[in-house]
C-alpha cells in the first residue's frame, strides 16, 4: 500500500485530554517515524508534533479521532512526493 509522509500537529488545551490522546497515538505507534512534545506551562497547553510515514487513510483517521477529542486542536501537513 502507498505511504505519505506527514506532520501532525497537536494542541493538547485541557490536561485531562492527555490520556485520550495518548492512547489514538498508541494505536497508530507503527505509523509513527518520531514524536516531540513541548509542555507550555504558562498558557497551560501542551504542543506534539508527530512524523508519518502512514498511508492517507490512517493519517485521516488518526486527525480525525484526536479532533474529536474535547480541548484537542489537530492539523496535518502532507510532503508532496513522498
Amino acid at each position: 500500500m502507498e505511504t505519505r509522509v506527514a506532520v501532525v500537529g497537536i494542541i493538547v488545551e485541557k490536561p485531562q485530554s492527555a490520556e485520550k490522546v495518548n492512547a489514538v497515538l498508541h494505536d497508530y505507534s507503527e505509523y509513527i517515524i518520531g514524536r516531540m512534545g513541548i509542555p507550555y506551562r504558562e498558557k497551560g497547553i501542551s504542543i506534539i508534533s508527530i512524523a508519518m510515514d502512514a498511508p492517507q487513510d490512517a493519517i485521516s483517521a488518526l486527525s480525525g479521532k484526536l479532533g474529536r477529542i474535547d480541548g484537542v486542536g489537530v492539523k496535518a501537513a502532507y510532503a508532496k512526493n513522498y
